[in-house]
């Protein structure tokens, strides 16, 4: 189970004893796009700008709590033991942030009567009408946007610069609990300093996927990408969540970047 948090969230759960880990991914960015694009401007405020090779990419980098089977505050009265310091996704749910994610019961590990017509009223016509709900998603999204700029020291000072394809997958980063709290605590202090309007990365970017047609276009157009399992993995090396089946790949295909 993951659950994304804002990076003062993330330094709650380190401070606990949980696990935390960088889900990374990029999109192709070649030119701004028009303000009247919602997706397009929703990913430009959740993301830094980068550079692959000679392409001009932006690149997300979600906060999430790593943990297998149950929540590990979960008590055994199936109670919240870490009620009053929740994560806000916890209390968004079952609602989305994602403006562009349809809300479906059935993907929601609900009760039956969660969804009552006795309850209270969540949404209607596919629009947030709880109040509080409606401040927490305001409240995410507002992190969202302020914690890009911390995010892009964070990466630097960490060493990371790998990311999966958007919609594709993500490179997973899992460091060591103390040196991220650590590195957390400087990229939010170097971020408070910053004069840039928007965030941008001082080092560049490399693709990784699982699928021979991506890496092979993405090479194609500037992008500096490669295969999995194409090297021999280092401490530096994201793990890779695939949304894909993976394609195999031949002789002519570039080898798995590797972080320094």
């Amino acid at each position: 189970m993951r659950l994304p948090l804002d990076i003062d969230e993330a330094l709650t759960w380190l401070r606990h004893g949980g696990d935390v880990q960088l889900f990374c991914d990029a999109i192709v960015w070649p030119q701004e796009p028009p303000e009247s694009d919602a997706l397009a401007q929703h990913r430009r405020r959740r993301s830094f700008a980068a550079y692959s090779g000679t392409l001009p990419i932006r690149v997300t980098v979600t906060l999430v709590a790593a943990f297998a089977g149950a929540c590990p505050n979960l008590r055994p009265d199936m109670t919240c033991g870490a009620y009053d310091r929740r994560p806000r996704v916890c209390r968004i749910y079952p609602a989305e942030v994602n403006p562009f994610l349809p809300l479906d019961p059935a993907a929601k590990a609900c009760p039956p009567d969660a969804w009552s017509d006795t309850g209270p009223l969540l949404m209607q016509t596919g629009k947030i009408i709880d109040a509080e709900t409606a401040a927490l998603v305001a409240q995410s999204r507002e992190s969202d946007e302020r914690d890009r700029f911390a995010k892009t020291y964070l990466c630097a000072l960490l060493g990371y610069d790998i990311a999966a394809l958007a919609n594709e997958g993500f490179a997973i980063y899992a460091p060591e609990r103390v040196r991220l709290e650590a590195s957390l605590r400087a990229a939010q202090r170097a971020s408070t300093q910053l004069d840039d309007q928007q965030p941008h990365s001082t080092h560049p970017w490399r693709f990784i996927t699982n699928r021979a047609s991506t890496s092979s276009t993405l090479a194609s157009i500037g992008a500096i990408a490669g295969l999995t399992g194409h090297a021999s993995a280092s401490a530096q090396s994201p793990a890779y969540l695939g949304f894909f089946d993976a394609e195999a790949s031949d002789s002519s295909q570039p080898p798995s970047p590797e972080a320094p």
